[in-house]
């Protein structure tokens, strides 16, 4: 029996003097070995919802889940400790890399900070990530202040991450910066973890990459889940109409992009679907906020008709 690796029930995020919610009734569950995408553009709740795993934020209401340990009953050092078993990437490789190491010393650092006694192993291992990603070794003991780009950043910050062989990787955006050649090393090096027994959340705004990384997705819209599958379905055959529109937008051969946007008027405090104002099928019974409807293969869509758009 697999293991539960990371869940969240119902889980809302409100801050102050913002009307919407960060996050609204989000509920999913990760087991060992098991890849999960956060799909959704720019404000969709993706960057919140990791730190709210990694208890860096609190929610407002709901229950987060690590390990099987509920995050509100759990002190300082239990956290610690959870935490350990994780590895967090931040979408920003410019702030999340410490400037005055080198790419070396940032890789191995996670792993002597707890265990000191591995240092030559860790950095024989950070050597060999290093190499993986592509990142050449004249700049091993640069110091990281000096002139990296945001994909070599990006690659020593996904070498720091699995350093210290992680139960669970959170990567946010963590391609957005590469070319086609090194996104396919970071996939391919990333696949071999996730072979290896590692569970994996993963942020993107990229149906295609979802689908290259990840077999289960989820799609997020100014904090609620639109609709969730296996992430093959949801770019073959989208039922909601937001993951329509992410569909529709992604590049295609020999043809340019065409995005047409008529936007809906709504009042003030509206309640209902939060796509409604851009939303080319709504209608009235859209005012009413649509439920998330458990659909007969292993999708959910919040849609009063996305039951019935299948293959549309």
């Amino acid at each position: 029996m697999t293991e539960e690796v990371a869940s969240v029930e119902s889980l809302t995020l409100t801050f102050d003097k913002i009307d919407a919610p960060a996050l609204a009734d989000v509920s999913f569950c990760l087991n060992e070995g098991e890849s999960l995408a956060l799909v959704g553009e720019s404000g969709s709740g993706k960057t919140s919802l990791l730190r709210l795993l990694l208890g860096l934020l609190r929610p407002t209401r709901g229950k987060v889940r690590l390990f099987g340990q509920p995050l509100d009953d759990v002190d300082g050092e239990e956290l610690r400790r959870i935490r350990r078993k994780c590895s967090y990437i931040p979408q920003d490789p410019f702030g999340g890399l410490p400037p005055t190491l080198s790419p070396l010393q940032a890789v191995v650092e996670p792993l002597i900070v707890t265990r000191p006694n591995l240092k030559y192993e860790g950095t024989n291992k950070a050597k060999e990530l290093l190499s993986d990603l592509g990142i050449e070794e004249a700049l091993w003991n640069r110091k990281l202040v000096q002139g990296f780009s945001g994909g070599q950043r990006q690659r020593i910050m996904l070498a720091r991450a699995l350093i210290t062989d992680p139960k669970l990787l959170l990567a946010d955006e963590p391609t957005s910066m590469q070319d086609v050649s090194t996104r396919m090393d970071l996939i391919n090096l990333l696949k071999v973890y996730l072979k290896n027994g590692m569970s994996m959340i993963f942020v993107t705004h990229d149906l295609l990459l979802a689908k290259a990384m990840t077999l289960r997705g989820i799609v997020l819209y100014r904090g609620r889940m639109c609709e969730t599958g296996p992430t093959h379905l949801l770019l073959r055959d989208p039922l909601h109409p937001y993951t329509k529109a992410l569909v529709s937008a992604l590049p295609k051969l020999g043809k340019p992009i065409e995005v047409k946007v008529k936007r809906r008027p709504l009042p003030v405090g509206f309640k209902g679907c939060p796509y409604l104002a851009l939303c080319p099928y709504g209608f009235d019974r859209c005012k009413d906020l649509p439920p998330m409807k458990q659909l007969s293969d292993a999708r959910s869509v919040a849609c009063f008709m996305g039951d019935t758009s299948q293959g549309t």
